[in-house]
Order: C-alpha cells, then structure tokens, then sequence
C-alpha cells in the first residue's frame, strides 16, 4: 500500500492530533508515473563572501546587489566582494527601495539616500522617526508610526509639515506601508487603509474609503506583496494572529489550524520582530514566514495543484529547530542571492547541494496515520522510492526510520545506508518493521549529505483479524 508523505501527523499532550510539516524538504506536486507528488531536498545556501555584520535587508538596484550588513550600507559585485558605501546605524531590519536616481534605506529610525557616488542622511527635523519607506508617484513616503510625511518631489532630502497625511479610521499605530497597483497600503495594528495619490498643495493622497481592510499587521516587516495581494501576520481586534492575504476591502486567512497552532507557540513580541518575504522560482510561488527559531514556508502553487495548503518547514539545524540561515533574497548576477541573519555571511541558494554554508542540516517527515480499521497489521516492509546516487563525492550517508502509535512516543530507529554517488539504482528498504495493533505513524530522518528525492512510501503489510 502506498503511504502518503506530503504532510504528516503526531499527537501532543493536550489530546490533540496534529500535522507535521515536512522539515528541509520541499513538496512538488507533480505527476510522475510512480505518484502524484514528491519531496525534494531544499536549496542549500553556498557562501559567496562575508561583510561587517549580520544582514537586515537587501535590494537589487541597476543590476548592482545593496545589502545592510551590521550598521553599514554595502554593495556586493558578482564574484562577492563587498564595498562599504555608509553608515546606517544598527537595530532591526532595514527597508530598502528606490526611485529613478535614488535608493532609499530606512535603518534604526533614520532615512538615508545613496545616488550611486554619494551616501547621504536626510535630516530635516520634520521627518521624524521613520519606521518604513516606499517610493510612490516620484515621492518618498515614510511612516512614524502616527503620521504620513511625503517628501518634496523637487528635493527628496525637504519635508513640509504642512503635507502629513494620517490613517485614522482606528486609533492603532502605522506599522508598515507597501504599494500594490501604484496604490498605498497604511499597514496599522488592527487596520489596513488604501491610499491614492490625487494631487494638490497639501497631502497628495486621500483614502480609498471602501478598500479598507479589517486587520492588520504584527510588524513592520510581517508583510509583504505575495500573489497581487498583500500578505501579512496579524489580525483584527480581539482575534488571535494568523497569516492572512488582503486586497479589494476583503481578507482571507491563509493560515491552516497547524500554522496558527505554530504561531500561538510565540508571544505578539516575538511575532513583531518576523521578516515575511516571496520568492518566485522554479515555476513555485513561495511565500516565507522567518519566525525566531524556524521558517515556514507556503507554496501557493503547489497548494492549487493540491487543492489543499502546502506548508513546509526550513532550519540551519541537524536535528530540531534552529533558525533559517537565509533571509532576504535578492535576485541578481542570476542568482537567488541571500544573507544571513546570524553571521556576516552572505551567499546564493543552489538545488545542487542542500547543505548550508558549507555544514550538514537535517532534513525529516513523517506520514500520516495507517490505519486498518482496528485489526492490526505486521509491517513486513517498508520502502522509499526515491531519486538516488546524487551524495557528495566519498560520503555514503545514512538515513534513519522510526515509528509511534501514540504519536508521541517513538521507537528506537533503524538505519540504512542512502547510496554513495552513482548508486542511482539503490533501493531503500527496511525489513521486519514490526506489528500495530491500532494505528502507526512513520518518521524519517536524514541530512543534507544524502540528498535524495522522495517519489513515493510503499508498505507490504499482512492484516492481522484480531
């Protein structure tokens, strides 16, 4: 029998069955001829250089890859080298836009310009504490958290006080601002307001009365655009958060119960300091929640194919959580360029490896429940039809398998080997898997060394009538 190993299942202490997102491993649906999808190993990451500090937001501007590595504004050239351009000041991540002439980067509560020779802070005591910029219309708009404040279109390094705008329609902070359809989105904590630019000698934008949206964001940068809409963790008053997209004056929850479970698992503290960004690839619409200790990731593609969510889980980690090593994708030099938020490293993902930096990760799913109705079974074997032989040069890697029948507790594992390279032709199997008299869940495990596909679990059971 076939076993399905797209998403999976476990139990918790609070009697509560729950799903296992696959970790380090992408689902694909697609129809191969051995099943109608399959899991893949997730990119790996390839250090290209390093820079002065942590990343906290990059950006490709005129083919040129500007990241904010530390407290500094650097450029990074194809081969890697990075050139220090200007002091940004150090605290959370960095938004980064840009005009015809400019680039724009808001970093620590301040607003800087670099023009391509010369890096510069705008310091006009009306422009306040910025938050987040956008780039709209030939003005810079940026948010305080209370007001709107839009650049001069003649000098964007002036502000007049007399051209504030406000989002008003519930008295919550301005998070976040984002443009979709050349229209402004006001990120609030508990509202979304619409904004168009209509001219005149005061505020340029007036509100889209019927655009607005009833929930908002946890954070500055838990948003972003994702399917012609704007997608965002947050939630409305007296909702408890979850990821929602949002457009035309509606949202809708993209959330399942298991991410919203997840999510419960963090304080609204944590939940303001997440980065959400898309990523667009291999015909895959990706869209990554980086959450403190692991990264969630929604395949809106793959969800359609499906007709059900598609989540998986990304970590830096062997085993367990650990936090994502890669942030901030930028595509440039013909690269998914990315940084990392734990080091000065910075580098591009690759599907030839899956390792990270050069180090191991652990990959693991599980299946969903084989259940015969009450009568039992014995497992005689089980076996991973899978794409093998593509292991580093000399490494004969291991995988492991493990199974419950609680969904907590688990057996002790068994272990064979994933093939060395060339060995395309190796079957993965395990014999004598034992008897369930109720129900069983089966977890497999590995690292980034194997880096192997997974088609398909086949089962050879005997049913037990007991």
């Amino acid at each position: 029998m076939q076993i399905p190993i797209i998403h999976g299942a476990y139990s918790n202490e609070e009697s509560d069955f729950r799903l296992g997102f696959p970790r380090n491993l992408e689902p694909v649906i697609l129809d191969h001829g051995i099943s109608a999808g399959f899991l893949r190993p997730a990119d790996g990451i390839i250090q290209l250089g390093t820079g002065p500090g942590v990343d906290r937001g990059g950006i490709n501007w005129n083919g040129i890859c500007y990241r904010v590595m530390g407290s500094k504004l650097v450029s990074i050239a194809a081969d890697g080298t990075t050139t220090t351009l200007g002091d940004v000041g150090d605290n959370s991540p960095a938004t980064l836009v840009y005009s015809f002439d400019r680039l724009a980067i808001a970093s620590a509560g301040n607003l800087y310009y670099w023009d391509g020779a010369t890096f510069t802070q705008v310091t006009d005591p009306d422009l306040g504490t910025v938050l987040d910029v956008i780039w709209v219309d030939g003005y810079f708009m940026i948010t305080d958290g209370q007001f709107l404040v839009v650049t001069e279109l003649a000098d964007p390094t002036q502000v007049n006080p007399l051209k504030y705008g406000s989002s008003e329609a519930d008295p919550d902070p301005i998070l976040a601002l984002l443009k979709l359809r050349n229209e402004i989105y006001a990120l609030n904590r508990n509202t979304i307001e619409v904004f168009q630019n209509i001219g005149g000698s005061l505020f340029p934008f007036q509100r889209i009365e019927g655009a607005q949206l009833q929930r908002g964001t946890v954070g500055v940068h838990a948003c972003c655009i994702f399917v012609d809409k704007i997608a965002f963790v947050g939630s409305g008053r007296n909702e408890k958060v979850s990821i929602w997209l949002g457009a035309n004056g509606l949202t809708e929850k993209l959330a399942d119960r298991e991410v919203e479970l997840i999510l419960g698992e963090y304080t609204e503290a944590q939940l303001s300091a997440i980065e959400i960004e898309q990523r667009i690839t291999n015909a895959q619409h990706l869209l990554y929640i980086h959450l403190p200790d692991q990264t969630l990731v929604y395949n809106e593609v793959a969800s359609r194919l499906a007709q059900h969510p598609i989540w998986y889980t990304l970590t830096s980690s062997v085993v367990g959580l650990g936090q994502y090593r890669a942030r901030n994708f930028v595509r440039c030099y013909d690269k998914w360029l990315c940084g990392d938020p734990t080091s000065n490293s910075h580098g591009f993902t690759t599907e030839e490896v899956s390792s990270h930096y050069g180090g191991l990760v652990g990959w693991d799913f599980s299946t969903q429940i084989v259940y015969n109705e009450g009568r039992g079974a014995i497992f005689h074997e089980l076996e991973l039809v899978s794409l093998t032989g593509r292991s580093a040069l000399g490494t004969d890697p291991v995988i492991w398998t493990q199974y419950s029948t609680d969904g907590m507790t688990w057996s002790q594992e068994k272990s064979i080997h994933a093939g060395k390279q060339g060995e395309r032709n190796k079957r993965l199997v395990w014999f004598q898997q034992g008897a369930v008299r109720h129900w069983r869940i089966q977890k497999f495990r590995g690292t980034s060394d194997a880096h192997i596909s997974i088609a398909r679990l086949e089962a050879r059971l005997e049913a037990l009538n007991y």
